[in-house]
């Protein structure tokens, strides 16, 4: 009985299986693949590589739901018998070679969700019949070769969402019946021959941004989409102008910007006819020839910007008809001829740019009617004459009018912000180092770190005006002119940092006003003029790293102002002059570097003011006095480098303040004050503190007994 066991399994077997073939049925036979016309419900073969058509028997699997064909390189044309697949809801047969029209009995799938045709070679109508798919949220058409009207039934399909039909060749209008679908989330009709009207009905249509570029469809467009249209080509529409190979709508055309578009040639004169413009930006191309005064037909432009091109001629007169412009920009053209007065019409003006042309002629006292000016710049043109005063009436305070030719006297809202003129042709001029300055109104000059060569022009004495030149550090040379004694409303005089030789001129004693004199780092020689004395309002005076020689005048008491006097590196001989003790402003007094003698007159210790004391290198001798301990407030005390005697008194513990003490190399003697530890020094720092080379005596302060350096100590007891 056993052994019937297998025997028994093997019948039954083959039983169940003869059964399972006799449930399949009948099958069909697609790319060598067989499949049951019963129980295949799906079909997914993208990107499987398929060839040739697609078998009409396809038309058996009637129970299919979802046919997915994409990406294959499938031909010939979608058989009619897949409108037997009335169970489908999903077909995708896009990204194939499919030729012919799209089959009737598409419209036999009313079950149908989503609808992929797109990327193939479809050709013929879009049959009515696709507006029975009323279950359709998705139809994808685009990238084929359709041609004829897009159907009105497409207004059935009530539930899509996403509608593209762009890339064909679809004619005719778009049907009124597209605002039924108002579930869109997309909307693509781009790339097609649509023409007329867009009805009012697309604005109930889901997608807020249709993409409807690139067909034929004329304005007016519908108020929801007017701001978002993509170009059109309205040639066809009527009431249209061509410029530079594209048609614009009179009526509807209100805004028009082909900024840097690589326009050339001059400006055809059909662009008056867009009378409804209010925004024209012809900017930033190669535009030639005239501004024709047809311009004045655009009055409701409020921006015209025609700069950055190559227009030459006048601005026309007409251009004043546009009272609604704010802002005008002609700038970097080649621009001749005046200013229009009519410029003054434009009263609504907020920027006016006319910089970087060759516009002559007056400024038109027309321009103070422009009181609502934010920016007014006419820099760079050839301007001559007076500035109106009317120009302090417009709104810009500060407007930008320099490199032209400009005649002083300025206005009185603008003398003090004017650039530079070329004022040659003015009259009242002086001409110096190739620029003119205006004798009567050039109250500064400021030529510093110009490169300046050559000795200064005897001319500049003819500038009474001036209060500050300043012509520091260039390569001047040749002595000082004695004309500038002329300049007796000088505060400030800078000649530092150049070449200049010869003597100070004594005619400098003339610049009584004057409160800065710097004449440093030259190579100046001779005496200091006694005449400096008459400089009684000065508060600085530099004439240090110079070459001057001879006593320091006493009439340099007389400068009781003085804050400053650097005198240091010259070559000067003879005593301090007493009535250096005058000087009782003085912070600063830097006598060091020359050949001083004598002793330190005790009238320098009545300076309590003193800041910086430098009496360094020079041959001075006999001791230093007690009255030292005055000058509280110094802060730097050199008195090294001298011959200097005695000892060095108690009182310059009085010296809190003193950051810097350098007494070496002197012949002091006696023993150091112990009160010199009063003062809060860096004593082991050289940089703070020197009293090497002496003849100091043991033994020293604490503070100081590791930093007194060589002493020569025979003579001490």
């Amino acid at each position: 009985m056993k052994k019937l066991y297998p025997l028994l399994f093997i019948l039954f077997f083959i039983y169940w299986s003869c059964e399972e073939q006799k449930d399949d049925g009948e099958t069909v036979i697609l790319w060598g693949q067989d499949y049951s016309i019963e129980n295949t419900i799906e079909l997914n073969l993208p990107d499987s590589g398929l060839t040739g058509e697609i078998p009409p028997e396809i038309g058996n699997l009637t129970n299919l739901t979802n046919l997915t064909l994409y990406n294959n390189q499938l031909t010939g044309s979608i058989p009619p018998e897949i409108g037997n697949l009335t169970n489908l809801t999903y077909l995708d047969l896009r990204g194939n070679d499919f030729t012919g029209s799209i089959p009737p009995e598409i419209g036999n799938l009313t079950n149908l969700e989503k609808l992929y045709l797109s990327y193939n070679q479809l050709t013929g109508l879009i049959p009515p019949e696709i507006g029975n798919l009323t279950n359709l949220e998705k139809l994808y058409l685009s990238y084929n070769q359709l041609t004829g009207l897009i159907p009105p039934e497409i207004g059935n399909l009530t539930h899509l969402t996403h509608l593209s039909l762009s890339n064909n060749q679809l004619t005719g209008i778009i049907p009124p019946e597209i605002g039924n679908l108002t579930n869109l989330i997309l909307l693509s009709l781009i790339n097609n021959q649509l023409t007329g009207l867009i009805p009012d009905e697309i604005c109930n249509q889901g997608d807020s941004s249709p993409n409807l570029g690139n067909n034929q469809l004329c304005p007016p467009y519908p108020s929801c989409i007017e701001e978002i249209m993509d170009t059109q080509d309205i040639s066809n529409c009527g009431g249209v102008v061509e410029l530079w190979g594209e048609f614009y709508s009179i009526e509807y055309t209100d805004s028009l910007n082909l900024s840097n578009s690589g326009l050339t040639g001059s400006i055809p004169p059909e662009i008056w006819n867009l009378t409804n413009l209010t925004s024209l930006i012809l900017s930033g191309n190669s535009l030639t020839g005239l501004i024709p005064p047809e311009i004045g037909n655009l009055t409701n432009l409020t921006y015209l910007y025609l700069n950055s091109n190559q227009l030459t001629g006048s601005i026309p007169p007409e251009i004043g008809n546009l009272t609604n412009l704010n802002h005008l920009y002609l700038r970097d053209n080649q621009l001749t001829g005046i200013i229009p007065p009519e410029i003054g019409n434009l009263t609504n003006l907020t920027h006016l740019y006319l910089r970087d042309n060759q516009l002559t002629g007056i400024i038109p006292p027309e321009i103070g009617n422009l009181t609502n000016l934010i920016l007014l710049s006419l820099i760079n043109n050839q301007l001559t004459g007076l500035i109106p005063d009317e120009i302090c009436n417009q709104g810009d305070s500060s407007p930008n009018l320099g490199n032209n030719q400009l005649c002083p006297p300025y206005p009185s809202c603008i003398e003090e912000i004017m650039d530079t003129q070329d004022i040659s042709n003015c009259g009242g001029v002086v001409e110096l180092w190739g620029e003119f300055y205006s004798i009567e109104y050039t109250d500064s000059l400021n030529l510093s770190n110009s490169g300046l060569t050559g000795s200064i022009p005897p001319e500049i004495g003819n500038l009474t005006n001036l209060t500050y030149l300043y012509l520091n550090s260039n390569q001047l040379t040749g002595s000082i002119p004695p004309e500038i004694g002329n300049l007796t409303n000088l505060t400030h005089l800078y000649l530092r940092d150049n070449q200049l030789t010869g003597s100070i001129p004594p005619e400098i004693g003339n610049l009584t006003n004057l409160t800065h004199l710097y004449l440093n780092n030259n190579q100046l020689t001779g005496p200091i003029p006694p005449e400096i004395g008459n400089l009684t309002n000065l508060e600085r005076l530099y004439l240090r790293d110079n070459q001057l020689t001879d006593s320091i005048p006493p009439e340099i008491g007389n400068l009781t102002n003085l804050t400053h006097l650097y005198l240091r590196d010259n070559q000067l001989t003879g005593s301090i002059p007493p009535e250096i003790g005058n000087l009782t402003n003085l912070t600063h007094l830097y006598l060091y570097d020359n050949g001083l003698t004598g002793s330190i007159p005790p009238e320098i210790w009545n300076l309590t003011n003193l800041i910086y004391l430098y009496l360094n290198n020079n041959p001075l001798t006999d001791s230093i006095p007690s009255e030292i301990g005055n000058l509280t407030n110094l802060i730097d005390l050199s008195l090294s480098n001298n011959q200097l005697t005695g000892s060095i008194p108690p009182e310059i513990g009085n010296l809190t303040n003193l950051y810097r003490l350098y007494l070496d190399n002197n012949q002091l003697t006696g023993e150091i004050p112990e009160r010199i530890c009063d003062l809060n020094i860096n004593w082991g720092n050289s940089y703070h503190f020197r009293i090497y080379n002496n003849q100091l005596c043991p033994p020293y302060p604490s503070c100081v007994e590791n930093h007194v350096g060589e002493q020569e100590t025979s003579d001490c007891p």
